[in-house]
């Protein structure tokens, strides 16, 4: 120890390792799993975990982990990931940029050589060869929101600490280098007596009032208003303030297919999913019909809007965003969606507001009745079956292809907590975020059903997380859908081609393979309507715990309607030439 570093530990009033002052905040923000891979740079930071009531996880892989923790952030707020440097990050950050593109707070921590070898630009293992020990958090700047390169112990504690808030409050990844020689350094745990403080800035009351004065000014004039909640609403925490609106107002309401289970479906004024030209019929006329549409924490990807066929006027839309607002065609800069809700909803004159009455247009709530048992499964079928297997409060998860389309056509209970990935649509990504998700579950104290509907040529990216499931006993029924390939690829171009085939696995028996027990592990296969059926109403099959593994038989070339046209516009999209 230098002169000075031992002058600087010696004036600390409560020293404590740099490993344990980074995990002590990481549980004061709400983390109870970790999530990740050992490596010989951050081996002796993992040995710190427990003593500051830390799980860790231990994935089968970084890639899984990534998307685990992505699940986790999900359903718990905030997540944590531990990789080592060079190989392991760089096999995660697939799974962190999908983070960052769906604005999901992970803490991403990197294991790295020491600040001497660094200084000394040594050829070490899991380098390029070229001394330069800041390639690899270069790259993962750019799908971060903030990078921590804890190297002076001086300032490790405030670089944590600002990190951790900045996750936090923007939703999204961060990046912090944790040499090994820093883990045992001291730093002032005092500071650990005061939380991080994740309150959210207010907005200027000027400038807040001046919007929430347009925007009841507009809905007071309206006729035909309607609500359309999307995505970053859930992800930027303003779903309670969106609630107490609709409560008060009883506004139609909608969602978007990334914006689904932000509203309480069962509710009256519910009236099903939005997007563009694949909407059911009626719940296109009835938004595009409105006078007004308040858009709340908007996300127009190209899946979420079908291939950005939205048929509504920027006139007659507010568009309520987490750092902006929009009314018609004016921008309002650091005007938060949170304030502005609170004071609309306090504000709003119900004696001025024209409410139009809807029926639920959108998913039937129960199947049509079975006809046909010994039919194979369909699409059009199986989603509103779903509707009634559903439970309150249960977590689904659906994969990108045909569950994250077919899902329009359910209808959730109350408390439904539902997860997709539409915007970065990495296909593997729902099996490691299923298991984060249920793990998230179990740390709040919660026995929440978590169910997967994954299709056989996503799982076979990812399917090793099904050992992970079984081995911290997580409550999860996985529907594999074995439709013998990539069925949306089918469609947006190679119907018959090679490329879109799959090996056909025996999906159920993995569940023997990865180690799973007879007395917690069930496995099934359902060939036909009937099957299903019966499997669905059984109530061992409902009510036990532990992982329940269905394989789905489906036809190769049977999709929902919303994927048709979606994939036919994203066909066309690809072949736009200027």
């Amino acid at each position: 120890m230098s002169a000075s570093m031992d002058i600087r530990t010696k004036s600390l009033s409560k020293p404590v390792n740099v490993a344990q002052y980074l995990f002590t905040r990481l549980y004061q923000i709400g983390i109870r799993s970790v999530h990740g891979l050992p490596g010989d740079y951050n081996l002796v930071a993992l040995d710190y975990l427990p003593e500051c009531n830390l799980k860790w996880v231990g994935s089968v892989n970084e890639l899984n982990a990534s998307y685990a923790a992505d699940g986790y952030a999900r359903v718990k707020g905030i997540s944590a990931l531990i990789t080592t440097f060079g190989v392991g990050e760089l096999s995660a950050i697939n799974g962190i940029a999908g983070a960052y593109s769906e604005m999901v707070p992970v803490v991403h921590i990197v294991g790295c050589p020491s600040t001497i070898s660094q200084r000394n630009g040594m050829l070490l293992h899991h380098t390029l060869g070229n001394g330069d020990f800041n390639v690899f958090a270069d790259m993962s700047a750019s799908v971060s929101c903030a990078v921590a390169k804890l190297n002076d112990p001086a300032e490790v504690a405030a670089q944590i600490d600002h990190t951790l808030r900045e996750c936090y409050i923007k939703s999204r990844p961060v990046y912090i280098m944790l040499p090994s020689d820093v883990v045992e350094d001291q730093v002032e745990g005092a500071r650990l007596d005061t939380e991080i403080d994740l309150s959210i800035v207010e907005n200027e009351p000027e400038r807040e009032d001046y919007v929430v004065d347009l925007i009841l000014k507009t809905l007071h004039s309206s006729k035909k208003a309607v609500v359309l909640a999307d995505a970053c609403a859930i992800r930027h925490r303003a779903v309670p303030e969106l609630t107490a609106f609709l409560d008060k107002t009883n506004l139609p309401v909608f969602v978007t297919p990334m914006g689904k289970s932000a509203v309480d479906e069962t509710k009256e004024n519910y009236g099903g999913v939005y997007a563009g030209d694949a909407s059911h019929p009626d719940v296109k006329a009835l938004v595009e019909g409105a006078d007004v549409v308040l858009a709340v924490g908007g996300l127009k990807s190209d899946f979420n809007t079908a291939g950005f066929s939205y048929k509504t006027s920027q006139l007659n839309t507010i568009d309520l965003h987490s750092d902006h607002c929009v009314v018609r065609y004016s921008e309002y800069p650091g005007v938060k969606m949170g304030g502005v809700l609170r004071k609309v909803t306090e504000r709003l004159d119900m004696s001025k507001l024209s409410v139009q009455k809807i029926a639920h247009v959108g998913p039937q709530a129960v199947a049509e009745k079975l006809e046909g048992a010994d039919q194979i499964i369909d699409q059009k079928w199986f989603w509103p079956r779903v509707s009634d297997f559903l439970k309150e409060n249960d977590i689904v998860v659906t994969e990108t292809g045909t569950a994250n389309f077919g899902i329009w056509d359910t209808k959730f209970p109350k408390g439904v907590t539902g997860l997709n990935q539409v915007l970065w649509g990495s296909i593997g990504w729902a099996v490691g975020a299923c298991q984060g998700a249920a793990l998230g579950a179990k740390d709040a104290g919660s026995d929440r059903r978590t169910i997967l509907f994954e299709g056989d040529g996503s799982f076979q990216l990812t399917a090793q997380e099904v050992s992970t499931m079984m081995r911290h006993d997580l409550n999860i029924i996985l529907f594999v859908l074995c439709n013998d390939g990539y069925t949306i690829e089918r469609f947006i171009h190679g119907e018959e081609a090679e490329y879109n085939d799959v090996v056909e696995w025996k999906y159920k028996e993995l569940v023997t393979v990865f180690g799973g027990s007879e007395q917690r592990t069930k496995k099934y296969r359902v060939n036909n309507k009937g099957e299903l059926d019966a499997l669905l109403n059984d109530q061992d099959f409902n009510d036990r715990k532990g992982m329940r593994f269905v394989e789905v038989v489906m036809d190769r070339m049977d999709a929902p309607n919303s994927l048709r046209l979606t994939a036919e516009a994203s066909a066309k999209n690809n072949a736009r030439r200027e």
